[in-house]
């Protein structure tokens, strides 16, 4: 068997998020009573360490959902933005401005998918100097399966409903107004 053949059809991992903590107490509550203590109330503080105690959690368990993919969340990302293209390619210096992330980890990101046969690089016939990633069958393929598979997921978000869903995204959208990510 080929190594192509070996990434498209992924082995079967179990799924298994980091081991649960299950401590007696909240420790970010515990954090912050101790901070009310020390510098005085600050419930932005409670708010970033759960943000990013969320992310940790969120970004576990959907990398050990494409684990069978060979895939990380950031390489599923450049594929599905490669997916949405019109013409299934994209430059590497949009792929980094739409993704949100810095040359340097688009490149790694491309090479890595590459590797795996499931983007090809060709010459920007726009640029004479870029270059465009180009998702291949084998990547449209792979991000299909990975997606249904996340889908069922729900991302890792099971556990809320879709109004709280929207009021999470609505809540978050402003701090990514407020960071300059977009005009609102």
């Amino acid at each position: 068997m080929d190594a192509r053949r070996r990434v498209a059809e992924p082995r079967r991992y179990r799924v298994r998020v980091s081991k649960p903590l299950n401590l007696p107490f909240d420790p970010i509550a515990r954090a912050g009573d101790l901070w009310e203590r020390r510098w005085g109330r600050s419930p932005a503080m409670l708010a970033v360490t759960s943000i990013m105690r969320a992310q940790a959690i969120l970004i576990a368990e959907l990398d050990a959902r494409l684990k069978p993919y060979e895939l990380t969340f950031a390489r599923y990302e450049a594929l599905v933005l490669l997916t949405f293209s019109s013409k299934g390619a994209l430059p590497l210096s949009k792929i980094g401005e739409r993704l949100m992330v810095h040359p340097t980890s688009v490149t790694n990101t491309i090479d890595r998918l590459e590797r795996q046969g499931y983007v090809l690089r060709r010459p920007n016939p726009r640029d004479g100097r870029g270059v465009l990633a180009e998702i291949t069958e084998s990547g449209r393929d792979t991000v299909e399966r990975a997606t249904r598979d996340l889908m069922a997921a729900d991302f890792g978000l099971g556990a809320y409903d879709a109004e709280e869903l929207g009021t999470i995204f609505d809540v978050l959208r402003a701090l990514r107004v407020t960071a300059g990510d977009f005009q609102d």
